[in-house]
C-alpha cells in the first residue's frame, strides 16, 4: 500500500507539477505527515524532489525527470475498460480513436491482465441514456468540443424553452458534461456562466479569436451545484399527500430523487391501514396532476385545494369516459 502511494506522489508530481503537501493528502486521502513522511523516503531513494515553503510553496521534481514507474495493477487495468466512452466519444467524432487506444492498451497489457481486462468487456456494459428515450440528434457536438478544447469562443443560434424562444449568444465554451445520454454546454454568456443544451443550438460560428478559461473553475463542482439550483428552481411549491404502502413504494421509480427524499423525510402515519402523509415539492398545480394520477388510487392530495379539485376533475371525467365505452 505505501509502495504504492509513492508510485502515486512521483505521478502527480510528474504530471501536475508543483503540489503542496497538503494537495497531496487531500488527494491521496491521507494525513500531511503521512506525506511528509513519504517525501523523506523518496529523498533517501535518491529520487530528485525538492520542496518550497511559503504560500506558493510545494513539492517538486527537478527539470526532466520521469519515472517509468507506471505499471497497471489488475484493478486498474480492469477499470480502463469499465469507462464507459465508446458511445460518447463516438458523438464526438472519436470513436475510432477511443477503440484504437483501447486495442494498443490491451496489447500492452501482460497475458493475465489482457485475459481479465476483455473479461471486463464480455460481462459489464456501460448504457447511459435513460430508458424510453431515442438519443438525440448532437449535428454540431463536434465543433463546441474543438471550441472547448480549444478554447475559442462561438457565436451561436440557440432554442430554448421561453420567449422569445430563439436568441443569439456569444459563448465563452468551458466544459461538455453527458448526463443520461445528453449533451450539455456550459459556457460563459456575459458575466455568468450557464448552461446549454447541444441538441438545441440551430446554429454555430466558430469565432477566431480566443479567450482565457479561469484556471480555477472546477467543471464537475459547478455541475453539482448547477443540479441543486436546478432541482430547487423546479420544485417550488408544496402538496400534502397521503400515500398507500404500494404508493409509497412506486414513488422511488415514479418520482424523481428531489421528491422521494422530501416524501421520506416528511412521512408519517396517517392511519391504522398502513397509509402515509407527506409533504412533497411540486413544480406547478397543472404538472402535479399528471404526476400524482401516475400513482391512481394510491394516493390522495390532501392541499393545495386548486391541486386537490383539479385531480377529483380529471378522475370524474375518466370515469365517465370509460363507463360510456361500457354502455356502448
Amino acid at each position: 500500500m505505501r509502495a504504492s502511494r509513492l508510485v502515486s506522489i512521483l505521478l502527480l508530481l510528474q504530471t501536475r507539477g508543483r503540489m503542496t503537501a497538503q494537495a497531496l493528502a487531500e488527494r491521496l486521502e491521507v494525513s500531511v505527515r503521512t506525506i511528509y513522511r513519504d517525501v523523506e523516503s523518496l529523498h533517501a531513494a535518491g529520487i530528485p524532489l525538492y520542496g518550497d515553503a511559503g504560500p506558493k510553496g510545494g513539492y517538486q521534481l527537478l527539470d526532466g525527470y520521469r519515472t517509468r514507474l507506471t505499471g497497471l495493477t489488475p484493478d486498474e487495468a480492469e477499470s480502463l475498460f469499465l469507462a464507459g466512452l465508446p458511445g460518447p466519444a463516438a458523438e464526438l467524432g472519436l470513436g475510432a480513436v477511443v477503440t484504437a487506444a483501447q486495442l494498443k492498451l490491451m496489447a500492452a497489457l501482460p497475458v493475465e491482465l489482457r485475459d481479465r481486462a476483455d473479461r471486463i468487456q464480455q460481462r459489464f456494459h456501460l448504457d447511459a441514456p435513460t430508458w424510453y428515450r431515442d438519443l438525440e440528434p448532437v449535428t454540431h457536438l463536434p465543433a463546441v468540443a474543438d471550441a472547448v478544447w480549444n478554447e475559442r469562443p462561438l457565436q451561436v443560434r440557440y432554442r430554448r424553452w421561453k420567449a422569445p424562444q430563439e436568441v443569439d449568444r456569444r459563448l465563452e465554451p468551458y466544459g461538455l458534461v453527458v448526463k443520461a445520454g445528453r449533451w450539455y454546454l456550459v459556457a460563459r454568456s456575459g458575466e455568468q456562466v450557464r448552461t446549454y443544451r447541444v441538441s438545441q443550438i440551430l446554429r454555430l460560428r466558430p469565432l477566431p479569436e480566443r479567450f482565457a478559461r479561469p484556471a480555477d473553475f472546477d467543471l464537475a463542482a459547478y455541475w453539482q451545484t448547477y443540479l441543486a439550483e436546478f432541482e430547487a428552481r423546479l420544485r417550488r411549491g408544496e402538496a400534502v399527500v397521503r400515500l398507500s404502502p404500494d404508493g409509497l413504494r412506486l414513488l422511488a421509480n415514479l418520482m424523481t430523487p428531489g421528491v422521494v427524499a422530501a416524501a421520506k423525510a416528511s412521512a408519517e402515519p396517517a392511519d391504522e391501514e398502513g397509509w402515509t402523509r407527506a409533504t412533497v415539492p411540486i413544480e406547478s398545480i397543472d404538472h402535479a396532476v399528471g404526476e400524482f394520477l401516475r400513482l391512481g388510487a394510491d394516493v390522495e392530495v390532501i392541499s393545495p385545494p386548486e391541486l386537490r379539485r383539479q385531480v377529483l376533475a380529471t378522475a370524474e371525467r375518466l370515469v365517465l369516459l370509460y363507463r360510456g365505452e361500457q354502455d356502448d
